[in-house]
Parts: structure tokens; sequence; C-alpha cells
């Protein structure tokens, strides 16, 4: 079955960096869009950053120019690099594979940036 797990979520200052990392099975990988979402305590989801199977990307307006997603198809990976991070990026952070009408998410990793 499709798994994904995320993994380097934790406790950083403000203006810190994290890298989290998503690692994929069962599915071919190279196929699918890749997202990162978050969620905060009491609020909805929502789209962090996603790259397509040919590897153009977008991103949230509130992370642009301080988050990078990308991906190692090779090694069935998503990344996340977070840089400049700010008490509001505080969240659960999921991984998420799409295609078509296929959506498979991961279980998330805790970010919290605190000083």
């Amino acid at each position: 079955q499709v798994q994904l797990v995320e993994s380097g979520g934790g406790l950083v200052q403000p203006g810190g960096s994290l890298r989290l990392s998503c690692a994929a099975s069962g599915l071919t990988f190279r196929l699918y869009a890749m997202g990162w979402y978050r969620q905060a305590p009491g609020k909805q989801r929502e789209l962090v950053a996603v790259i397509s199977s040919g590897g153009s990307t977008n991103y949230a307006d509130s992370v642009k120019g301080r988050f990078t997603i990308s991906r190692d198809n090779a090694k069935n990976m998503v990344f996340l690099q977070m840089n400049g991070l700010k008490a509001e990026d505080t969240a659960v952070y999921y991984c998420n594979a799409e295609l078509i009408r296929r959506s498979f998410w991961g279980q998330g990793t805790q970010v919290t940036v605190s000083s």
C-alpha cells in the first residue's frame, strides 16, 4: 500500500531553518505531484508548496522566498527546505501525493518555531 513518511520536524528558534523530508513507497513516485501542507491549531489545513511530476513548483504567498520544495525521483523523496522560520510557521506539516483522483497523505511532522 501507499506510504508517505515525513521526518525532520522539531523545535527551532525564529529565523532558523529546518529541512523536512518525505519518503514515499507503494506508488510510481515520478508520476505524482507532491505537496507539503500544514495545519496550525484551530485552523484549516493549507497548501504550503507543491512540485509537479515535471518539476514545476508553486508556493503559498506566505512562504515565497523562504521555503523551497524539491524532489528526488531516484529516491522517491520530496523535501521542504524552510529558512527564515517565523512563529506563524508553527504547525503540523503533511506530505501529499496526488495523481488525477488519487490522493495520499502522510501522518505529519510537528514544526514549532519559538524562542
